[in-house]
């Protein structure tokens, strides 16, 4: 754990906020509520369930003290009502945007269903957040934005042109949060999320990521399907890495607001590697899994190699990844190998 997160968390600790979450119900949502209620915190949660589970909440219930839970309120709802958003922002101090319809081939296939949530509903928490007076709003960015910018690695002021409507949602958020910092003097951060995996990521559905996708293929022996020829690269980022940049950004001073961060390692793992990864971290759990991938055509909208200079968020943000890809895979499986992903 890094010096600054440790000393954060310890402040929040000794001086409880409140805090929002939308996609509460969701792979990161569930995991930022973990952590905040396992330091005291009170939280709302806002989820509609497009992509969240209520089984996330039901785990998290468990994993928390009975008096951490009552600390938790849940509104059903959507982000796309503007009402639902003033109502959730009611005396909230921080702000921490997590939903949104994830998914380049999601975007392709239905990218008014995506612009809808990624941005009229990230314009009706902007605005239901600045109306509440919260003090900080810190919401999900994305790689994506770096599009076919070639150079690695990816620095936060150099970008290229989105590649999916889904790129497009999420430059656009950055966008409208930049503009609300200057126009209304609102204490906004991005978190440019490269590949975060870990525990609650959903391994079922088309547009499911890749490790839990190809671990629940791996432990029922069936086959794993690499798309391309393996050597396509991501700057894979354990959660707790992403938990950590989300709390230091939220109560980050004013010389760090009104930026965009990325949030992962600063490495690169190709999808061959991550294959050997993953079987060796099942034969740790007692699973073997002998078949070789099966590889197919290139996915439409995919950048070739993707991975993060992670510098700034280390200078202006304290943040410093507690945990490699090897060592999230480890410190993930056995949850995966319990739940039967």
């Amino acid at each position: 754990m890094s010096s600054p997160y440790r000393s954060c968390k310890e402040k929040l600790v000794s001086s409880p906020r409140t805090w929002l979450i939308t996609g509460v119900a969701g792979f990161i949502g569930s995991n930022l509520l973990e952590t905040l209620l396992k330091l005291n915190q009170r939280v709302v949660g806002l989820d509609n369930f497009a992509t969240g589970h209520s089984y996330n909440l039901d785990e998290v219930r468990s994993s928390v003290s009975d008096i951490q839970w009552q600390a938790f309120s849940f509104i059903e709802g959507d982000i796309c009502d503007p009402e639902t958003c003033g109502r959730a922002c009611e005396g909230i101090d921080h702000v921490l945007h997590q939903a949104a319809l994830g998914s380049v081939p999601r975007s392709l296939e239905d990218p008014l269903t995506t612009n809808k949530a990624n941005i009229d509903g990230f314009l009706n928490m902007l605005v239901a957040a600045r109306d509440a007076g919260v003090k900080s709003f810190t919401y999900a960015a994305s790689s994506s934005t770096y599009g076919d910018h070639p150079g690695l690695p990816k620095v936060e002021n150099t970008i290229g042109k989105p590649l999916s409507p889904y790129a497009v949602t999420k430059y656009v958020n950055e966008l409208y949060a930049d503009v609300f910092s200057r126009c209304y003097g609102f204490h906004a951060i991005g978190l440019r999320y490269f590949n975060i995996f870990g525990k609650r990521q959903d391994p079922a559905g088309a547009y499911a990521a890749v490790i839990p996708k190809w671990t629940a293929a791996m432990i029922a022996g069936d086959t794993v399907f690499i798309n391309g020829d393996g050597e396509t690269s991501r700057d894979f980022c354990f959660i707790e890495n992403a938990v950590q940049a989300n709390l230091l950004a939220a109560v980050a001073g004013n010389e760090a607001t009104n930026q965009v961060y990325n949030v992962a390692v600063g490495g690169r793992t190709t999808l061959n590697e991550l294959f050997l990864y993953l079987r060796e971290a099942l034969k740790a759990n007692g699973i073997h899994y002998d078949k070789k991938p099966v590889y197919r055509d290139f996915r439409a909208g995919d950048v070739r190699h993707s991975q993060a200079d992670i510098e700034k968020a280390g200078k202006l943000l304290g943040y410093g990844p507690a945990f490699t890809i090897r060592e999230g895979i480890l410190e993930a499986m056995p949850w995966y190998v319990t739940k039967g992903v």
